[in-house]
């Protein structure tokens, strides 16, 4: 692995190949003392890395459609004293259970996965998988894996054993979903300063019901609010910022009818109208402001990196945009996607005005990027820097394979690259203890080295990633390339390891 300036030029920063062997099902679930390191762990690095993504791909040799229909696996790399830990689990979830068991697909996929027999087989079939697949968080002592179309599964912390569906405090009900989103206000101006996690929910239809979410810091509901919006909504994330919540509603269209025939999976049915705008949602946080629905030339957006209020009147909102939704095709091979086919995601920045409603849109670069991280004590405020998974080369369409530091102040870029044969999942950013500045931190990147077979958890220094890795934590196998994770500053190790 090295830094970007380190690595000479070629005619591709990668191999196809490599790539794709990130892309396997890992079957085994371990449990083991991480012993080889390049490097030193920092000592003063104290927590758990929780990390979810697909990790299932097949089921007995029958493939999924789409990474995005795989099931849950967790990951916990528990770190400490300069030692760190690796086990993982998959959730068992009601439909994991299930075709373990049966050994063969038994669920259809939101992205395109069926069952065997063909559209006969899976027509009228509306029961999708809950996979929890996409995120993890710790929050009011629980252990929450989410998929933003169903409720959270709880988790042990320690041993990651499932123990079940959770209602979130009793405002997830059953049937209903808990997106896979959410953003921790650091200092909740309603709650004596004290964080507040802000989630949401999606029903989408003709017109579709966002519902807010926020729980103090036990995991207590202390405010939940729904509006109505016109129109078809297909939203990952949002932003905050201390009044309010920030949703992107691109301009697509969903046609229920291959699914009800069994020919398409939801996922696959979403179309993107070019010649419409999108609409920017502010819901007030408090619940009983009006919200606003504003037009913008924006494309779609997966991911939003940070949002804060200015003194004029106005937000300010950086985001990952596409020119459109990148559509799941029904004969498509994941594993044969054609990047220079499909334009990249990249850095931009938002400046609305709630008085005027005119939104200027400004692109930040050029390059390649998804999964931007902001200093968590800077969420929802004016913040300098961002920390994001990169191609490696300045344009085009790729892999992720670096960390991406962008300065806004002085226009300064750093890029640690793991190319050619190293490919990364998203940077957690984890401050250093008692940390007053705004990159006083580590980023923890979990890396798939195609030379090796194995995954490794690379260590960074925010401050400087030209210095190159900190530590490097070799795996004994590889991670599937993952999607969310979440950094707890305690320390959670499976009670076999404690004695160790």
């Amino acid at each position: 692995m090295q830094t970007a300036s380190s690595v000479q030029p070629s005619a591709s920063p990668y191999s196809r190949e490599d790539w794709q062997r990130g892309y396997r099902s890992l079957k085994d679930e371990y449990s083991y003392w991480i012993d080889d390191v390049e490097g030193e762990i920092p000592p003063n690095l104290s927590g758990t890395l929780f990390r979810n993504g697909p990790a299932m791909l097949d089921v007995h040799g029958q493939r999924i459609h789409h990474p995005f229909d795989g099931d849950g696996m967790i990951s916990a790399i528990a770190i400490r004293d300069g030692r760190a830990h690796y086990h993982n689990r998959y959730v068992r979830t009601e439909g994991f259970v299930a075709e373990q068991e049966a050994q063969k697909i038994l669920y259809r996929g939101v992205f395109g996965t069926q069952k065997p027999g063909g559209w006969l087989a899976n027509a009228f079939d509306f029961q999708f998988k809950n996979i929890a697949n996409t995120n993890v968080v710790y929050w009011g002592d629980k252990l929450l894996a989410l998929w933003e179309a169903a409720e959270p599964h709880r988790l042990d912390p320690h041993t990651l054993e499932t123990l079940g569906l959770d209602d979130v405090g009793g405002v997830v009900p059953e049937g209903k979903s808990y997106s896979a989103h959410p953003w921790i206000d650091p200092a909740c101006e309603w709650n004596e300063g004290k964080p507040h996690l802000v989630n949401f929910s999606i029903s989408p239809g003709l017109s579709t019901t966002i519902t807010i979410f926020e729980h103090d810091a036990d995991g207590n509901p202390v405010r939940t609010h729904a509006h109505s919006v016109p129109g078809f909504a297909f939203i990952h994330d949002f932003a905050i910022t201390p009044n309010y919540c920030i949703f992107f509603q691109a301009p697509l269209s969903f046609n229920p009818i291959p699914v009800a025939l069994g020919m398409r999976g939801p996922g696959q049915c979403i179309s993107f109208q070019a010649k419409e705008p999108t609409q920017i949602i502010v819901i007030p946080r408090n619940g009983k402001d009006p919200v606003k629905r504003i037009p913008a030339d924006v494309g779609f957006v997966f991911h939003h990196g940070n949002a804060w209020e200015t003194d004029a009147g106005e937000l300010e909102v950086y985001s990952i945009c596409y020119e459109e939704f990148p559509n799941v095709e029904p004969d498509a091979d994941f594993l044969e996607v054609d990047f220079d086919a499909y334009p990249p995601g990249q850095l931009w920045h938002f400046r609305v005005n709630l008085e005027t409603e005119i939104v200027e849109g400004q692109r930040v670069d050029g390059r390649s990027c998804e999964f931007p991280q902001v200093h968590p004590d800077w969420v929802g405020r004016r913040s300098r820097f961002f920390y994001l998974g990169a191609a490696h080369e300045p344009t085009g369409n790729a892999p992720l394979q670096g960390v991406w530091k962008v300065d806004l102040e002085t226009g300064d870029r750093q890029l640690w690259s793991a190319a050619p044969r190293g490919f990364i999942s998203e940077p957690i950013f984890v401050p250093f203890p008692e940390s007053t500045a705004e990159d006083q931190g580590w980023l923890l990147v979990m890396v798939f080295n195609a030379e090796s077979d194995c995954s490794e958890l690379v260590i960074l220094d925010a401050r400087d990633l030209e210095q190159g890795a900190i530590a490097r934590l070799k795996l004994k196998h590889h991670v599937p390339y993952g999607l969310h994770g979440f950094f707890e500053s305690k320390h959670f190790l499976p009670p076999a390891a404690q004695v160790s």
